[in-house]
């Protein structure tokens, strides 16, 4: 029979029996006294005890099983045997220290590390359970808190809540995953030991000394230390700013061009199609995408470096190499892209104009009805939006449809109308402008007394798209009546610089060429009613009902399509109208009367 022994061991009671317990403590003495450097000794002795301690709560099944031989030589086991740690200065070095012949492992546990927080260390500590850096950890918080309007917020409040802090150095080693032996236990310490020597060495005494001396320290100090927190706050919230801005703009160009780049591969065949409709210079769109990608992602790419430098003070250098493979490739990207942009921008830097005329078979005094006239293979309502599209012919090849057509009427003292079309286009010399636009084709037809206009063009593929319209200018003699389709409204607005005398809203309307302006033939007069005359008298004149005056004595004057009708307040009345002439006067003199009739 073993007599057992009550020890607390790192706050926690255990039963062991009195051999184990002279074993435990001849075991600590031996680690007390491998100990190279008695600074610190009395601290890495607690944070062994605490590791045993651990080691026994996770071998007993209950809190009243009594720790044997058995269980603490498995735990000297995992601890390892004070000869074989025997720390000395070398352990600090470059050299590795000795080797054990058991040293043990530890799985990682999840601690916040308040050595390196920011706010409370839980992105530290998930960067040491994960085994990434945590600068992407808190990189990651940023964009799901960004991307989730907030609510990863509160996941990061609870992990700060449920999570603890590794404050011993035991936990700082669960923390890492570290073996929790002799030799991790006092080089841990010793490392948080030699950082605050080092901030205690680099303390300029005698500045600290004179200021106490001036009596100034508190204050100023106080004052000092609110201010330099704010200006970190900022810098920091500057940089999380510049990291996010930057970030999202990377990413966004990566999935916007590899999309774009990536469309002929895919069989984006009508995206593919506008964008060699419109470019000239011969390059592949994924290179355009690429070269782009490079030009503007870079310079994100640095800014999103800068940011993480504000964010974190000792974050390592990505390297000149890279530093220098960067510059040249955005140097080859942003000269690339110029050369295609002053390429792209000699197509477009000369107008070519084609112009023909016609005689049309319109003389004064004739009426000409315009209208324009759609496809009905792609359209059915004829308008003008400035529309271009990509139509495929009965053959299904590709052209060029637009409705960038303009009309103009004007007045002629010529005797005989005409029809004038003028195309116009781009081009990188007059020449080539001029070939382009004499490849539009555009067509009109006069059948009888209508002129009917095409209310679209149509060219080549090939030709690409360079600005091609037409202009379609009708000359009318005076004295001709034009009739304008409803249809024509979008075509002829146009502004004085034109000098087009069919205005928008005359259409419907028989108007009659002047010199130099319309007349409307079947407009109705303006009518106005209510016009006071001599203060009594009141003419009202319609262009349906005609002229109604009526005097404030009672007499009249009703002048309309079915004739004259005067008549007094006396009862006497003059009519004329398609029967004749009709007279009718009282005598009040003689209580008679006199009516004469006059008929055709």
């Amino acid at each position: 029979m073993n007599k057992t022994v009550n020890i607390n061991l790192a706050g926690t009671f255990f039963h062991i029996d009195e051999d184990a317990f002279g074993k435990l403590q001849r075991y600590l003495d031996a680690i007390k006294k491998s100990l190279s450097d008695p600074q610190g000794s009395d601290e890495i002795i607690r944070d062994i005890e605490a590791r045993i301690a651990e080691l026994f709560s996770e071998k007993l099944e209950s809190s009243t099983q009594v720790v044997t031989i058995k269980e603490l030589d498995e735990v000297i086991t995992v601890m390892g045997q004070p000869e074989d740690y025997m720390v000395d200065d070398e352990i600090f070095e470059d050299a590795p220290p000795r080797a054990s012949r058991r040293s043990g492992s530890s799985r990682k546990q999840l601690f916040r590390d308040e050595d390196n927080k920011m706010i409370s260390g839980v992105s530290a500590g998930l960067g040491h359970y994960l085994g990434i850096d945590t600068v992407w950890v808190r990189l990651l918080w940023v964009l799901l808190t960004v991307f989730s309007s907030g609510i990863f917020i509160l996941f990061y409040i609870l992990l700060w809540i449920i999570v603890p802090a590794a404050i011993t150095t035991s936990e700082k080693l669960k923390m890492t995953g570290e073996p929790i032996n002799i030799s991790n236990i006092e080089k841990k310490f010793k490392e948080g030991y030699e950082n605050v020597s080092d901030r205690v060495k680099n303390v300029d005494y005698d500045k600290y000394g004179e200021r106490v001396k001036s009596g100034t320290s508190s204050f100023f100090d106080t004052l000092g230390s609110i201010l330099l927190t704010i200006l970190k706050v900022f810098v920091k919230f500057l940089g999380a700013i510049v990291v996010f801005v930057s970030i999202v703009t990377i990413i966004s160009l990566i999935i916007a061009l590899f999309w774009t780049g990536s469309i002929e591969f895919w069989g984006q065949g009508e995206i593919a199609d506008w964008y060699h409709l419109g470019s000239t210079t011969g390059a592949p769109i994924w290179l355009i995408s690429l070269l782009t990608l490079f030009a503007v992602g870079i310079p994100f790419f640095a800014l999103f470096i800068l940011g993480l430098k504000l964010i974190i003070s000792n974050l390592k250098s990505i390297g000149t190499p890279a530093k220098i493979a960067l510059f040249f490739i955005w140097i080859a990207s942003v000269i690339g892209l110029g050369i295609f942009g002053i390429k792209q921008a000699t197509e477009t830097a000369f107008d070519g104009e084609f112009v023909t005329e016609s005689s049309l078979a319109v003389r004064s005094g004739d009426t000409l009805n315009i209208k324009m006239i759609s496809n009905e293979l792609y359209e059915y309502d004829a308008r003008r939006r400035g529309k271009l599209d990509i139509k495929y012919d009965e053959n299904d090849e590709k052209f060029i449809y637009s409705t960038d057509i303009r009309l103009i009427v004007r007045s002629t003292q010529d005797s005989l109308g005409r029809v004038v079309v003028q195309k116009r286009a781009e081009g990188r010399d007059y020449v080539t402008a001029k070939n382009r636009a004499q490849s539009i084709d555009y067509d009109y037809n006069f059948d009888g007394n209508t002129l009917g206009l095409n209310a679209y063009l149509t060219t080549d593929f090939e030709n690409k798209y360079r600005d091609q319209e037409v202009e379609v200018i009708v000359y009318l003699p005076v004295g001709t009546i034009i009739y304008a389709d409803d249809n024509t409204y979008s075509f002829h607005r146009n502004d004085s610089h034109y000098r087009d005398i069919l205005d928008n809203g005359d259409e419907e309307k028989y108007l009659l060429i002047e010199d130099g302006e319309t007349r409307c033939i079947d407009c109705p007069i303006e009518t106005k009613e209510d016009w006071e005359y001599d203060g009594e008298s009141r003419i009202n004149i319609d262009g349906r009902d005609g002229i109604n005056i009526q005097s404030g004595n009672g007499d009249s004057v009703i002048i309309n399509e079915d004739g004259v009708n005067i008549q007094d307040s006396d009862g006497d009345s003059v009519i004329i109208n398609e029967d004749g002439v009709k007279i009718n006067a009282t005598d009040d003199g003689d209580n008679g009367s006199l009516r004469i009739d006059i008929e055709n």
